[in-house]
């Protein structure tokens, strides 16, 4: 039963000429699937609908082949064509009461267009971003206005057809309407730039442009971004205040608004959003990876927003609504912040998620974040071991006693968690505990598995449970000879005493003092955190990369900048672009990747983190008995899980352990998964 406190979070609330249910907002945010995985998609945000989100957008939808923003996967609405795709998500968003939202998109100078080789149309001819390749954005004149203007109105035409109940204009993350509304962008000379009404103009016409088109059959909103730092982006939203239908909410800074747990906590865009509200009679939404209803209660109740704004959150747990709903509050998958979701998006395939396993699987795989079905099975092929309680082996038991087996979790450690258990403990990682803790609690719910804290398991002791199945998530360890992306062989001295292993700090059993040298070609969030620890504890630390920047599969993440940043504020000596080569007793040599210049290092111990070697001693030794007296036991009955099947992400781990406990003698039979493809049309000629 639900708590009263938050029935404030169940109100209807009017937007326009429509109605949302309640007060759960899933803003649009990128998926990875867009116009290229349109079922995919569409199941996926069905699966949100059916959890209880009262409205379920789409991520960027391009109006016009000129906003193409390949290889990144988006939605678009260029003809009639596309209508068809698109139908698919409303119905599934419709099929369980809530509404579809469509964002319009119109790129700007922060496109490529590699797909379709249209120049992009921007402010001013300013090369493509991000390293893409030497190529600069066309000039925008007044006949690109008036066709930005008619590809709009026709998207948004073409949205009410498919079916979308809120269409919006979007003015903001750098794109094109950003960079009109932006004086440092803005240099036009005519009634398009100069004054802060002239370069709010073509964001004025669009919102009323758009209002014509769905002529009343749908909302109309507007994402726009305002910061307290920044007093005309309020003079800004005030002269628009009261024309869209909703105002959907963020600050200019992406590194803030997407930011990784680990920099910014729950409800950072809230006050941002306060003071804009105070200025508008429209509905107010805006994000702030919200987790605790409790927070979303007073946010409502404060005035800072009208409704509960997520993407993050969404991704989590599909189901949070109904969970609140229900009152099963210790049923929420909370989001940890890791930012798993967004790096996938950013190299073009479906996201995932550390917590939620089943996210992008709805479709080519069948899977539901909350329904798992009963084995099946006879009781006498209904036991399974799972040795090791790290978060493979803990989802594996989870998803299992849900399947209706009786399940023994036998972890060698007096505390579960794993990995997951030590990088928590790092600074800034505290929310990552959460996947542990929330399996935790759903195991203490569920009757038929035991948990056996402190069982180091041999072989023997593996073949004395007689379990019908065992899934053995024994895990990784950080290596020391330094083999791994830079270095194909051990290098000199990998075996002096001064050479410790990542684990022996992660799990402090090496006393820390003295200087360090990581040697980091690991790329992301471990070595810049560990040189945080061993600094906090004392140690000066020298960190060295064989690549330009630290941390540099964190820029997937959005965290590389700010891990840089806190780096060089910590005073920690950065070596990019080096590569471990040798050591002795008391220095390290290391050298340049492109002179193969030596630079000697001081030094007490050095970290080399670099891979991890799986831990499947276990696993061979128990093929080998059983080999000699049950080979059909050994061929399907003992299987590898987690990182010590194939070290990984710890999402990696999570959904290796649900894969595993979904699949495991399923009486059913295992659907494969699906592929997905755009929908195909016919061009008239041959």
């Amino acid at each position: 039963m639900r708590d009263p406190r938050y029935d404030v979070l169940f109100e209807p609330v009017a937007i326009g000429p429509v109605i949302a249910p309640n007060r759960f907002y899933q803003v649009p945010h990128c998926t990875g699937m867009g116009r290229q995985r349109p079922h995919t998609l569409a199941a996926m945000r069905g699966i949100k609908a059916e959890g209880g989100w009262g409205v379920v957008c789409t991520e960027y939808c391009s109006i016009h082949p000129s906003s193409d923003d390949s290889s990144f996967p988006f939605a678009t609405l260029w003809d009639n064509d596309d209508i068809r795709a698109n139908a698919l998500m409303t119905d599934a968003v419709h099929a369980h009461g809530a509404l579809a939202g469509v964002e319009l998109w119109v790129g700007g100078s922060s496109v490529a267009n590699h797909d379709t080789r249209l120049p992009a149309i921007g402010l001013q001819s300013t090369p493509s971003p991000d390293g893409f390749e030497p190529l600069q954005s066309k000039r925008i004149d007044r006949r690109d206005i008036d066709n930005i203007k008619c590809w709009h109105r026709d998207a948004a035409k073409r949205a009410v057809t498919a079916g979308f109940d809120i269409v919006y204009v979007y003015a903001t993350h750098e794109y094109l309407l950003a960079e009109f509304l932006d004086a440092k962008t803005n240099t036009r000379t005519d009634e398009y730039g100069g004054s802060l009404t002239n370069r709010l103009r073509l964001t004025r016409e669009l919102i009323e442009i758009t209002l014509e088109a769905v002529a009343g059959k749908a909302a109309v909103a507007t994402r726009f971004s305002v910061d307290l730092d920044d007093s005309e982006s309020y003079d800004a939203f005030a002269q628009l205040a009261d024309l869209p239908d909703l105002w959907d909410l963020t600050v200019n800074d992406y590194d803030v608004e997407m930011a990784a747990s680990r920099f910014h906590g729950e409800g950072v865009v809230a006050n941002h959003a306060a003071r804009a509200r105070s200025l508008t009679t429209k509905p107010v939404v805006c994000v702030g990876r919200y987790t605790s209803p409790d927070t979303m209660v007073s946010m409502i109740k404060k005035g800072k927003q009208d409704l509960i704004g997520a993407a993050r959150p969404s991704i989590a747990d599909p189901f949070m609504p109904n969970k609140i709903k229900e009152g099963r509050l210790d049923d929420i998958r909370e989001c940890i912040g890791c930012n798993v979701c967004y790096a996938h998006d950013s190299i073009g395939v479906s996201l995932r998620c550390t917590q939620n396993p089943t996210f992008g699987e709805e479709w080519r795989r069948g899977w539901h974040p909350e329904v798992i079905h009963q084995t099946g099975n006879s009781a006498k092929e209904n036991k399974a071991l799972i040795v090791g309680a790290g978060p493979a082996g803990l989802e594996a038991a989870r998803v299992l006693g849900e399947r209706g087996f009786e399940v023994m979790l036998a972890e060698a450690r007096k505390t579960p968690g794993g990995r997951v258990t030590f990088e928590s403990r790092l600074p800034g990682l505290s929310e990552w505990a959460r996947v542990r803790d929330w399996r935790l609690t759903q195991l203490r719910k569920n009757h038929k598995v035991g948990l056996f804290p402190d069982s180091m398991m041999t072989a023997d002791d593996v073949m004395d449970c007689k379990a019908d199945y065992v899934l053995l998530a024994t895990g990784a360890d950080w290596t020391t000879d330094g083999i791994g992306r830079s270095l194909q062989e051990p290098f000199a001295g990998h075996d002096n005493k001064n050479v410790i292993s990542a684990d022996a700090l992660l799990q402090d059993t090496h006393k820390i003092a003295g200087r360090y040298l990581i040697f980091d070609d690991d790329h992301y969030y471990l070595g810049p955190l560990l040189a945080k620890k061993l600094q906090a504890a004392g140690a000066t630390v020298t960190i060295v990369c064989p690549e330009g920047r630290i941390c540099s599969w964190g820029e997937r993440t959005n965290e590389q900048y700010a891990n840089n940043v806190e780096l060089y504020n910590s005073g920690a000596t950065i070596l990019t672009n080096h590569t471990l080569h040798s050591c002795d007793s008391n220095s390290a040599t290391v050298t340049c990747v492109y002179s193969e210049k030596p630079t000697t290092v001081e030094i007490d111990w050095i970290v080399p983190l670099t891979r991890r070697s799986p831990n499947d001693e276990l696993y061979t030794q128990l093929q080998n008995l059983l080999r000699q007296s049950r080979p059909e036991y050994a061929n399907n009955r003992v299987i590898t899980i987690g990182d010590c099947h194939a070290p990984g992400l710890i999402a990696t781990a999570v959904y290796s352990g649900y894969k595993a406990a979904i699949e495991l003698s399923s009486t059913n039979k295992i659907r494969a998964p699906l592929r997905d493809l755009p929908l195909a049309t016919w061009p008239d000629h041959q």
